[in-house]
């Protein structure tokens, strides 16, 4: 069955770059905003351990283990690949089981009555810029949900295509 084209080049910008690079921007600066050694340069930020302590620690330890010392990689991998269109199908099916898990835990702490300041879901930049609650990262979530889902249908390249969205069009097809 062949891809329906975009007509337009306005269309290709719209349903794919925007999804695409808001999507990489966000888990980028997450990604970034939770890096050991620049919380070491700027000062702690024990908003996200705090928040995922409290919901994860007494439950799974492995989890919150994994959630404080490894997520920040993962999301600077998809951010990266997201904003370059590295296989950007299987990036953002990957991002599918992480945003699950963010609303999970942010559903989590909105029922459970659970204040935070922060979420820490930007880490450091929280700090600098501003905190961002559960309702908020929630409400990102979604986006993102929606995002991954427009990308991994509406991409018009094959499905393990390595072909970049910053390339040349011509016509308005690639």
């Amino acid at each position: 069955m062949k891809k329906p084209q975009l007509k337009t080049r306005w269309r290709w910008i719209v349903i794919i770059v925007v999804p695409c690079v808001l999507t990489g921007l966000l888990f980028l600066v997450a990604g970034i905003g939770k890096l050991p050694w620049l919380n070491e340069v700027l000062g702690e930020f024990p908003g996200q351990t705090e928040f995922f302590d409290v919901i994860f620690g007494p439950i799974w330890p492995t989890v919150a283990f994994f959630i404080n010392n490894i997520m920040h990689w993962v999301e600077l991998v998809l951010g990266l690949a997201l904003i370059l269109s590295i296989y950007p199908r299987i990036s953002a099916i990957l991002t599918l089981p992480l945003t699950a898990g963010f609303m999970a835990s942010n559903i989590y702490a909105i029922t459970h009555g659970e204040t935070f300041d922060s979420c820490g879901c930007f880490g450091i930049f929280e700090k600098l810029f501003g905190n961002t609650t559960p309702l908020q990262a929630l409400g990102m979530d979604i986006v993102l949900l929606f995002f991954a889902l427009i990308i991994i249908f509406w991409y018009p390249a094959p499905f393990l295509s390595f072909q970049s969205w910053f390339a040349r069009i011509k016509g308005g097809k690639k």
